[in-house]
Formats: C-alpha cells, structure tokens, sequence
C-alpha cells in the first residue's frame, strides 16, 4: 500500500504522515527531495525558493519528476521487502499521476479550515512562514496554480481518492489516517 498525501498549507499532512511512519510505513516526502534539490544547488530552504525551485524542475523535467525520485526509492524497498509507504506533501498532478503509475497507490487528501491551518503553522514556525493571515492567504494563492509545472493544491484535492477532515485533535487525525491505512 503507498499512501499520498496532499493539502494545503499546515492541513495536517505531515502529522498524519509521521503517524503512519511510527506504524511501521517507510516514509518519504517529496518536499524533502526539494531540500536535497536545493542542498545541491546551495539554495537557500525558504518559502518561495522552494516554491521556485520545484516549479523550475517540473517545468525542465516533467511535472512528475520529484515523484520519479520517490518512485525509485520505493521501487528499492519494495525489492528488500517492504510494502507500506506514505508520501507526504504531493502538490501537482503530474506527481500524482507519476505515483498513480504504482497499482497500489491511493491518494488522501488533508483538509482544515484556513484560520486554523494559520494558527498551526504560526505554532511551527518554520522558516518563510506568513507573518498574518492575508500573508498567509497570498501565499495560498500563489501555490494553486493551474500551470502544470507550479503547484496546483486544489486539483490535487479533487483527485484524493478519499478526503480527511482535520479540524479536530491529533488523535482525531491519527484514528482517520489509520482507518485509510488500515492499521
């Protein structure tokens, strides 16, 4: 079984992601193969660097490249064994339709209200987080493209085979996530 998740902004992706890891799925992250990306390149890990750089290599590789590296790795650990996989932070339609290639994928899609996935990501406080809410609203629009090598989180959403409601408590999520992963 390969889990993808996708959603907006501090949806909850991640949590669910690092609770499926603790249940035993190998876990992999497509935002963190844009980190490596961006380690290689000595690109600076902000917001819009980010967003730029991977927005470049869809557009020179194909809308599915981060989900081709993905695909590899899972591909290695399938050959070892292993058959449970999450991937978290899917954010266009061609990596969906690259991790779709797998018979056993199925898409989840993460979704909060929007005053308090803003609240969640103030409590993070990453690095190029939005400072208010209509920052936080700008940045938003900026990543739901309908350019198919940017990031396109709403049509990401309406292709999630299933959607999980994350308005609620951390063990509200985890008791959603592990009925999907059937834990």
């Amino acid at each position: 079984m390969i889990i993808g998740l996708t959603g907006k902004n501090a949806a909850g992706k991640g949590e669910a992601a690092k609770h499926l890891e603790r249940k035993g799925f190998a876990y992999f992250s497509l935002s963190d193969e844009l980190r490596e990306e961006a380690a290689k390149k000595g690109l600076a890990h902000t917001r819009e660097a980010m967003i730029a750089l991977g927005n470049e290599l869809r557009s020179t590789h194909g809308a599915g490249y981060l989900a081709s590296t993905i695909n590899r790795k899972i591909r290695e650990l399938q050959k070892q064994g292993k058959d449970r996989f999450v991937v978290d932070s899917i954010r266009s339609a061609g990596e969906i339709k690259e991790l779709q290639r797998n018979e056993d994928f199925v898409l989840v899609g993460i979704e909060a209200n929007a005053e308090l996935r803003f609240e969640r990501m103030k409590k993070r406080g990453r690095q190029g987080d939005a400072g208010s809410f209509e920052e936080f609203a700008r940045h938003e629009e900026k990543e739901n493209t309908n350019n198919e090598s940017g990031q396109q989180l709403n049509k990401c959403l309406s292709m999630a085979a299933i959607i999980i409601e994350n308005n609620g408590t951390l063990e509200e999520l985890y008791k959603k996530i592990e009925r999907v992963a059937r834990v």
